[in-house]
């Protein structure tokens, strides 16, 4: 039999009460039935009430399991697996794939979430065309991304729709155009789920089946988790909701810092817009930091709290050990273990409940995301007028040379005052960030090894010179995940924009505008949504992204050092 996942927390004396009255206060209240019971008025009483499907979810995906047989025979004859999403389309499924690894038998696992021209071509040269299955994964079926590059590879698969398999929601303008393109499959979501919390839908499900994982194994476990987190006493879900929404209300520590064993190492690109999406709105919100290399106590400010996942017999012990001097140095530090990789689901659904409460008690409402639909509106704006104009708007920087570009509104640009050499200018910058605040690199670039090692590289330097958490965002991935926090959240982020001319474009079918285009009118949207809330943001044009990014990164270390 399957046991429950293992929660523990290492928190201070003042922490400890604050969360014991905190617990008193929901179990007086009936806040956990009343979750349950979908009352809206737990949070803000706008909608929340219509959001809750992930409640059931797994049990109702339970009773319908069979209905994936279908695909996975299909995927089971196919050399490579794509799916093709963002955000929550395309986040969770990436976690289950890494964390079981492939199967014997089964196809190798490509996810898409990038409009870079060097990162289609990418998935592109790794995938045998002819005998690939993509997975297209879109709830309203007019997300931008998904739909061009669903275009792209239908095209560039000779029109083959028994390739294609499609996740939306019913009645969606994909739903439409799949079947007038023959496509093999298509599986619907439950339009009372959102994106972020669908990974237990048929949105997580239908890539898994296409893995060949066990699906009704991985629901099964995971309903041992469901029913702790419905629980009055000993409520997991509630436990963590509670510690999250308490330090960050309370203590000033919203910047969940999210660390992981080998195996469940992408769990944190999950978790960052489960947490970012919900909670960053109306200057509120939880900043997480993934990816972020453990450091020693000293580097640390006091906004921080520390959230370990680990599978017992793949704990990282150099980590742990490292966490546990972060505790007796007064950090708050949270771990989740598993024993048996088959509990992954149980995080899912422990995260997702603990998300709901904490979102009632930094009191918003969980469940939307405005901030992100003013960066599609942006971007909508610039591609409707390329298309029309064949340019995009034309920015001048204030600083050029060596083939990079440095450009900002009119706030920033006098903020950074005259600095004459890019050095100069990132020094500026980066010594607007203080106590509490976080420095994020947002970087419309292919996401790849090289770069990541470099951007990566960079961040202990940052943290230990600014005491400041660090994060890094590949775009337009990280629109749909940490901008709605970056742009809704508390005013707290130091953002550097990181664009670059590709070496190599591709045309997006029967549009004017190529894939190169898209992600320059992304980065222009976003940071002109960037701008509007008054971020200390600025963007780095690199006119060539391998020696340029090298430069870019040794000129931030030097401003560092100097």
């Amino acid at each position: 039999m399957i046991g429950i996942a293992r929660l523990s927390e290492s928190l201070g004396a003042a922490e400890q009460d604050a969360l014991a009255a905190a617990t008193k206060e929901w179990t007086a209240r009936g806040n956990v039935r009343r979750l349950w019971a979908r009352d809206k008025t737990l949070w803000t009483g706008a909608d929340e009430d219509r959001w809750l499907g992930w409640l059931d979810i797994a049990a109702r995906e339970r009773a319908d399991v069979a209905a994936l047989e279908p695909l996975a025979r299909q995927a089971k004859n196919c050399t490579d697996v794509v799916l093709i999403g963002m955000g929550g389309s395309s986040l969770g499924p990436d976690v289950i794939a890494h964390s079981f690894g492939r199967r014997d038998g089964w196809p190798r696992f490509h996810m898409l979430d990038s409009t870079d021209p060097g990162q289609i071509e990418t998935i592109r040269h790794h995938i045998d065309i002819r005998h690939t299955l993509f997975v297209v994964s879109s709830k309203s079926g007019t997300t931008l991304e998904p739909n061009i590059l669903k275009d792209y590879f239908f095209d560039a698969a000779g029109r083959a729709g028994g390739q294609f398999a499609a996740v939306t929601d019913p009645g969606s303008a994909m739903e439409k155009e799949t079947r007038e393109r023959g496509f093999a499959h298509v599986f619907f979501g439950d339009p009372a789920i959102g994106g972020r919390y669908s990974v237990l839908s048929k949105f997580g499900l239908v890539p898994a089946a296409a893995i060949g994982l066990d699906v009704a194994g991985l629901l099964d476990a995971t309903d041992a988790m469901v029913r702790a987190c419905a629980r009055e006493d000993d409520n997991p879900g509630l436990r963590l909701g509670l510690t999250l929404g308490v330090l960050a209300r309370q203590f000033g520590r919203d910047k969940v810092t999210m660390l992981a064993s080998p195996r469940l190492a992408t769990l944190g690109s999950w978790l960052e817009q489960l947490f970012a999406e919900s909670t960053g709105k109306q200057g509120k919100g939880l900043i997480p930091v993934d990816g972020e290399t453990i450091g020693a106590a000293a580097d640390y400010g006091k906004d921080r709290v520390f959230l370990y996942a680990a599978l017992s017999s793949d704990d990282d012990e150099e980590q742990s050990e490292a966490l546990d001097l972060l505790a007796l140095a007064g950090h708050p530090v949270v771990r989740i273990e598993l024993d048996d990789m088959i509990q992954l689901g149980q995080i899912f659904f422990l995260a997702e409940m603990a998300t709901a409460v904490a979102g009632a008690v930094i009191g918003i409402d969980p469940f939307d995301q405005p901030d992100v639909e003013a960066s599609k509106v942006k971007t909508r704006a610039l591609t409707d007028a390329y298309e029309k104009t064949g340019a995009l708007p034309k920015d001048e920087p204030f600083f050029a040379a060596d083939g990079i570009a440095v450009f900002a509104d009119a706030d920033n640009r006098q903020a950074l005052g005259q600095g004459k050499s890019l050095t100069d200018i990132l020094r500026a910058h980066l010594s607007r960030a203080g106590a509490g605040d976080y420095i994020a690199m947002l970087a419309y670039i292919e996401r790849n090894e090289a770069h990541s090692q470099l951007l990566d590289g960079l961040r202990p330097v940052l943290r230990h010179a600014t005491k400041c958490a660090t994060c890094l965002g590949f775009g337009p991935r990280f629109q749909h995940s940490t901008g709605q926090a970056y742009k809704g959240g508390p005013n707290s982020g130091v953002f550097v924009q990181i664009t670059h001319d590709p070496a190599h474009d591709l045309p997006v079918p029967d549009k004017k505008y190529s894939f190169g285009v898209v992600e320059l009118a992304q980065a222009q949207g976003d940071l002109a949504v960037l701008n509007e809330r008054k971020r200390r943001a600025l963007r780095v044009h690199l006119s060539n992204d391998g020696a340029g990014l090298a430069a870019l990164v040794r000129a931030m270390t030097d401003a560092l050092n100097k």
